[in-house]
Formats: C-alpha cells, structure tokens, sequence
C-alpha cells in the first residue's frame, strides 16, 4: 500500500503532468516556421528549413482594415494565427480581429485549445462567458477596455451600440479553434440526428429541422 508520501507525490506528479498538457508545448529551438504545404500530418506543423526563412513568415497586414460585417451576425473574425503567419509554429500565440456592425453579435462559442482576452478598439460591447457551474460572468465594455475568457468556456459578444465596435483578440495558442455552438450541433456533417437535438433542447423535430436549414451552406 502506497504511502501518505508515496500518494502525495503521484498527485503532485499527476497535476504537473496536466499542467504541462494544458498549453502549447514550449520551443526546442529558435524557430519552427510552418511548412503548410508539406501534407505531413502531426501535433502542429513541421518547420520549414532555416535557410529558407525570411520576415515574410513571421509578418502579417490582415487585421489593419475592418472586416466585412454584411452577414447572418453583422460580426466578422480575422485571424492572424499559424494558418496566415506560418512563423508563429510552436510559439503558442496569436490575434484576431473582431468587427461588429451595430447590433452584431459573435454568437456563443468556445475556444478549445486558448484562453481569450480582447481589447476594445471602438465602439462598446456586452460580453460574458459561462462556467461549468452555469453562472453567467458578464460585462459591457468601452473603447480602452480589456476581458478575459478563460479556455474552453462558452462565451459571446454583443455590439448594443449604434455605431460599429472592434476589437483585438489574444490567444494562447498558434490555433486556438473555434466551435460555434449553433453551427456545431445544428450544421454538422453529418448532421447530428433530429430527435437527439430535440430531447436536448426539449423542442419538436419540426424545431430543430427549422434551425437546421438557417445553418445550411449557402447555395
């Protein structure tokens, strides 16, 4: 039988070993440019060689205009992660730009693999996110202002303002992910079948195949 001690330090052992899992994995060398067309499949991407680096890979234009907000939401995400600058590989960062038309929303959404936290760059926001125990932490915010949303929880913004907002979105990670409830269980392929999302929201099939169809693929 394990002793007081010999338990103690396997929990010890246990939380470090979570802990360590619970980020990007830290650099083993100076850099690690993303090879993006390689086609090699593994825990991030594979570096480019050395040789071929240039500042390009590490340099990125893509947040510096608005976003186009004429959609379903009047809210656009501009990502500036490994996928647009393949040098942030293995450094476990990265932004976003968030453009909101008035009374656009960045509907309910977890990041699974970051913690976010925004700066407000115009306008003003209703933000909150969710905890497991179901509590709503929620906040408006101004021009200046600075929230956090920790990893993995469900968590929204609002532009209630009549005039257009903005922000930058931090990450720790090089891709944080993004699962947007609504899309995720209502526009799945394949989908997720009608009677299950109908037990869980309590709702008919009829229901549930009408908010199906707003999460189709535009034609």
């Amino acid at each position: 039988m394990a002793s007081p001690t010999q338990t103690l330090l396997l929990l010890l052992t246990t939380v470090f070993i979570f802990i360590s899992a619970s980020a990007d994995p830290d650099m083993l060398q100076d850099l690690c440019v993303a090879d993006l067309p390689s086609g090699i499949k593994i825990n991030g991407f594979p570096c480019k060689d050395a040789a071929t680096v240039t500042s390009a890979d590490f340099f990125s234009q893509g947040l510096a205009n608005p976003g186009l907000t004429n959609n379903t939401f009047g809210a656009l995400v501009t990502g500036a992660n490994v996928m647009t600058i393949p040098g942030l590989n293995t450094l476990g960062v990265s932004l976003s730009r968030i453009d909101y038309a008035p009374g656009g929303l960045n509907p309910p959404h977890t990041h699974p693999r970051a913690t976010e936290i925004v700066f407000v760059l115009e306008g003003t926001l209703d933000v909150g996110f969710l905890t497991t125990a179901n509590k709503l932490i929620s906040q408006s915010l101004k021009k200046g202002d600075v929230f956090a949303f920790p990893k993995g929880l469900v968590h929204f913004q609002k532009n209630n303002g009549h005039v257009p907002a903005s922000v930058i979105a931090a990450f720790n990670s090089q891709l944080p992910g993004t699962q947007s409830l609504g899309a995720t269980l209502f526009g799945s392929t394949p989908p997720v079948p009608d009677n299950i999302l109908a037990q869980a929201f309590q709702t008919s099939s009829g229901t549930v195949k009408h908010i199906k169809s707003k999460f189709q693929p535009k034609k």
